[in-house]
């Protein structure tokens, strides 16, 4: 999603300039042109000719050098940038910003652009909890400032506290966040993921292959888009994002529950979670024990949650999916009417590279007037995006 993106990164004197490297790298693995700056501080950490290699670009450091084209460095990158980040921000950089200094090419560059700038803090534990450094950090943020937490855990002087650079990962994700059109600012979206696991006894349990990524690249892309977002997800094994409302539950019945004590306050449901059909009439107390050559089960109906949101759908927005081994439009159209969802979106898991675990899908959107969008394959995030533009539909 950043192909394209003008980021200027300034880099300054603190211990996690080392990890510029890595952010500077997935920057530029996601398609982003970067530009970085280096304070002098900085530059007793790492090499510019590393940040060099790995950006594809000179590296600035002086408000005025011989080779530069333009004389005037920090106009043409503050003109240049679309968003700029200074990961680490060091208690000296963001005191110098708050103070509005600028006494050097990167903070001569933050007073003079007008893109968005991202503050990554990075510092001891002890730095971070001075009074002046928390009131530098809110006079900021009040100022329009994006600041983003720093991490917890072990730091460089071997203490224990607040204080680490926030995750790369976690920095792109924030970057891509602010650089996304705000464009669900309004809605309130509740998003299920995962799969149910019904219990037979205290060690197994019926499931299914779901590993929760279209629900929770749902979750993300709303989030990025502006949304208030809920996300109510079955076991799976990827990370709850971050800046969403997660609930984590187990049984169909559990999400069902978690479902409805959240459905009155949101104006979108997406029920991309893949609900377990049955489970077992007993549960057994303790671990069945292999005696015959079979074993007979007694299943019994899951309410069907997506059937009963239709019933009181009022005027929000439901979202649900199908996925068919044979005759998709037809089973996929059935399910949308008999159960009152406003789209519908459908996939073949007979195809290589949709359903379950893959990090792409072939959908076909499907609505209620009869409209159809069938997608190409693509990436579970872009499919995402494809079925968010639907909600924009309720205002039109």
């Amino acid at each position: 999603m950043l192909a394209g993106s003008k980021v200027v990164l300034g880099i300054t004197g603190g211990i996690a300039a080392y990890k510029a490297a890595a952010l500077t790298r997935l920057l530029v693995k996601q398609g982003a042109v970067v530009k970085v700056i280096m304070t002098a501080h900085a530059q007793e950490f790492i090499s510019p000719l590393t940040l060099q290699t790995l950006s594809g670009h000179p590296v600035y450091s002086e408000m005025f050098s011989p080779w530069q084209e333009d004389g005037m460095a920090h106009i043409s990158l503050a003109d240049y940038a679309e968003i700029l980040v200074v990961a680490p921000a060091t208690a000296n950089i963001i005191g110098k910003i708050a103070g509005g200094l600028a006494d050097d090419l990167l903070t001569t560059t933050i007073m003079a652009t007008t893109a968005p700038v991202l503050l990554c803090p990075a510092m001891n534990a002890n730095m971070l909890a001075q009074p002046s450094v928390q009131e530098n950090m809110n006079k900021l943020a009040a100022q329009g400032y994006f600041l983003l937490a720093p991490g917890y855990g072990e730091l460089a002087c071997r203490a224990e506290g607040a204080g680490r650079l926030p995750e790369i990962e976690a920095i792109v994700e924030e970057i891509e966040t602010i650089l996304t059109v705000k464009d669900l600012r309004n809605e309130r979206v509740l998003i299920t993921a995962g799969p149910t696991r019904e219990p037979l006894d205290p060690v197994r349990f019926i499931t299914n292959y779901s590993s929760g990524k279209m629900g929770y690249a749902l979750a993300v892309m709303a989030k990025r888009r502006g949304a208030e977002v809920t996300l109510i997800s079955g076991p799976s094994a990827l990370p709850f994002p971050g800046g969403v409302r997660c609930i984590g539950v187990s049984t169909a019945t559990e999400m069902r529950d978690a479902v409805l004590d959240n459905y009155e306050q949101v104006t979108v449901v997406i029920k991309a979670a893949a609900v377990a059909d049955y489970r077992p009439s007993v549960r057994a107390e303790n671990k069945i024990k292999k005696h015959d050559d079979t074993l007979l089960l007694t299943l019994e109906r899951n309410p069907d949650i997506i059937a009963e949101l239709g019933k009181k759908k009022g005027n929000r927005m439901l979202i649900g999916f199908a996925m068919e081994s044979e005759n998709l439009l037809e089973n996929a159209v059935g399910k949308m009417m008999r159960k009152n969802m406003d789209f519908i979106v459908a996939n073949l898991v007979t195809k290589e590279g949709a359903g379950f675990q893959y990090d792409t899908n072939i959908v076909t959107i499907i609505s209620r007037d009869g409209a159809i969008e069938e997608l190409p394959l693509m990436d579970k995030m872009m499919v995402a995006d494809k079925i968010l533009d639907k909600i924009k539909t309720r205002n039109k």
